[in-house]
């Protein structure tokens, strides 16, 4: 039975497929080719084609075996040393099933790794050379150790563009019959925020619905309000009328199911859009900023959502 996991069933099997990073494609495209391959590190936000490439690569080069050949592990389910000791060392003594002189492992996530799991790993990828090529993916290659990242060829993926999306987005909805009404495209793109796997998530809890997809059902199922009411929050607050700005923020984050951090995320990005002076935007985002640090140290998200408010409405900006 086909999977019906779109994320699955629309990834990409050859280089050509991959949306967008058309630079880090050619490279690595590149060095398949040549049948070699050094370490590769990954880094980005979620969403945006590492593993996919990672895939393409393993499949390119080792055709229908390549499941034999590749070994992949997520980091933030395994991320002790014994990982590293243990089924990463085993799988990568062993000779590849091929004419490609070396197999391949995949870290995801790997900058979950404990600092002593990751010189564990060093230590492997100096010592299996011969036989093992290890492509690693991080968001954050500041959490991966310096003796790992001169190692490897770094590779730093963008979020996807507009233009790539809504390719995406169009090829998707040929293939299973949608149609768009309204702004549900730009919603669409808005509330992925770059994120290829997010995107096709929300359109396929869209399409359970119906086959046409409107712009209430994105912004209901991605738990992300419309940029025009955090607009009208953010007007409310700064023409000094705090209440009713407390009271269309709390009344949407019940609508949308929205965590604190979640809304101070759209705050900040509605803030740019304001017809303001730019040093009272700096001020304004320097605030986002100590609100959402607070919240991430587990304060009260309501309380300081209204703190926020009011220091704005206080302060008359």
């Amino acid at each position: 039975m086909e999977s019906t996991l779109w994320i699955e069933k629309y990834r990409p099997s050859t280089f050509a497929e991959i949306r967008g990073q058309k630079e880090i494609i050619k490279r690595v495209a590149a060095f398949v080719k040549q049948k070699n391959l050094p370490h590769l590190l990954f880094t980005g936000p979620a969403g945006v084609g590492k593993t996919s490439l990672s895939l393409v690569i393993v499949k390119q080069l080792y055709g229908e075996y390549w499941r034999e050949n590749f070994l992949e592990l997520n980091a933030s389910d395994e991320r002790g040393i014994d990982v590293i000791r243990t089924k990463v060392k085993d799988f990568a003594r062993t000779r590849a099933l091929s004419d490609i002189p070396f197999k391949i492992i995949y870290l995801d996530e790997c900058d979950a790794l404990t600092r002593e799991a990751q010189q564990a790993l060093r230590r492997t990828m100096e010592n299996t050379t011969q036989t093992t090529r290890f492509i690693l993916s991080a968001n954050y290659s500041s959490k991966i150790i310096d003796p790992i990242q001169s190692r490897c060829a770094i590779f730093r993926f963008k979020p996807l563009p507009q233009e790539d999306l809504k390719e995406l987005i169009g090829h998707i909805a040929k293939k299973e019959g949608l149609h768009f009404s309204g702004k549900s495209e730009e919603a669409l793109i808005t509330a992925s925020g770059g994120d290829c796997r997010r995107l096709q998530n929300v359109m396929q809890s869209c399409a359970a619905f119906s086959k046409t997809i409107s712009e209430e059902d994105v912004y209901s199922i991605a738990s992300f309000a419309r940029p025009t009411e955090i607009k009208e929050i953010l007007e409310a607050s700064l023409s000094g009328d705090f209440l009713q700005a407390r009271d269309k923020l709390f009344s949407t984050m019940q609508h949308y199911g929205l965590s604190g951090v979640d809304v101070i995320k759209q705050i900040q990005e509605g803030i740019y859009l304001l017809p303001m002076d730019g040093r009272k935007k700096v001020e304004l985002i320097q605030l986002c900023g100590e609100i959402e640090f607070r919240l991430s140290e587990g304060s009260d998200e309501f309380i300081q959502l209204e703190a926020f408010l009011a220091s704005i409405a206080a302060a008359g900006m």
